[in-house]
């Protein structure tokens, strides 16, 4: 069937659901072009507040947060309302960080536009997920390099958090901490064991924190340099043995001799 064919089903599926509940959770499960849009939409919010996290404050960029802000409250309320199971959406670690990032965005309407207001919603990267999920479903391109785009949205989360965490920890504690670089400079050089020791985080919390950056930092940079030299492969278990790596152009399982079946192009 083609793009243009599944398109129409699409089309022709939602114009048949009754209530408008069934129709916005066939729009947010089932509808292909819906769900590629709202990926790039979630694309557009990191890339955005990747860039903005380096720039002062300004006008512009608070009446973009404040449009951002609200068009995430929509769609947060939206998922929850055609949610299957209520419960487990609103107290699931993904809504948490989305509520975190939309009252870091709106918060200035009432109050000040604090620097470390901003810097929380770094906390969007955890999107990411989501998103990369999305497109090895719907390219094969970004299927077969899944496991090395992982390992750098691991990478590139844990860095833009754990400098946001030091940041709003240590801001008016340390005086080496002035800025949002100065953290991410911190962390950059505490998870690669580089630790010039110009930056040091003051107090008891501090140093447990320089624990876990360095353990957790470390296994993910490792992580991310096998991904570059290991060969991309199929993610698909063996029938007969369960194993559940192998070449994308793969026949038989190369454990135990099985037929398994590849796909030759993402699901959708």
């Amino acid at each position: 069937m083609s793009d243009e064919a599944g398109a129409l089903s699409d089309t022709d599926r939602l114009l048949k659901l009754k209530s408008l509940r069934a129709k916005i959770r066939f729009l947010y499960e089932a509808h292909t072009s819906f769900r590629m849009g709202m990926a790039g939409f979630d694309l557009a919010t990191v890339l955005f507040f990747l860039f903005t996290t380096f720039l002062p404050p300004s006008g512009w960029i608070l009446w973009i947060d404040y449009v951002l802000g609200f068009l995430l409250l929509t769609d947060m309320l939206a998922r929850g309302w055609v949610a299957r199971n209520r419960r487990r959406f609103f107290l699931s670690v993904w809504t948490l960080a989305d509520v975190v990032v939309i009252l870091s965005m709106l918060a200035p309407i009432f109050t000040s536009d604090y620097a470390f207001l901003r810097v929380l919603r770094a906390m969007r990267l955890l999107r990411s997920y989501a998103l990369l999920r999305n497109l090895r479903r719907g390219n094969r391109w970004v299927a077969e390099r899944g496991e090395m785009m992982l390992a750098v949205v691991n990478l590139v989360v844990f860095v833009f958090v754990v400098s946001a965490f030091v940041y709003v920890t240590q801001i008016g504690r340390n005086d080496r901490i002035l800025s949002y670089i100065d953290a991410m400079y911190f962390t950059v050089t505490t998870l690669t064991t580089t630790g010039f020791g110009d930056i040091t985080l003051v107090g008891t919390h501090g140093r447990l924190m320089s624990v876990v950056i360095m353990l957790l930092g470390v296994g993910l940079f490792l992580k991310f340099a096998q991904s570059l030299f290991r060969p991309n492969k199929a993610h698909v278990e063996c029938p007969a043995c369960g194993l559940s790596r192998h070449d994308f152009d793969a026949i038989h399982c190369k454990h135990c001799g099985g037929v398994i079946h590849i796909d030759d192009k993402p699901s959708d």
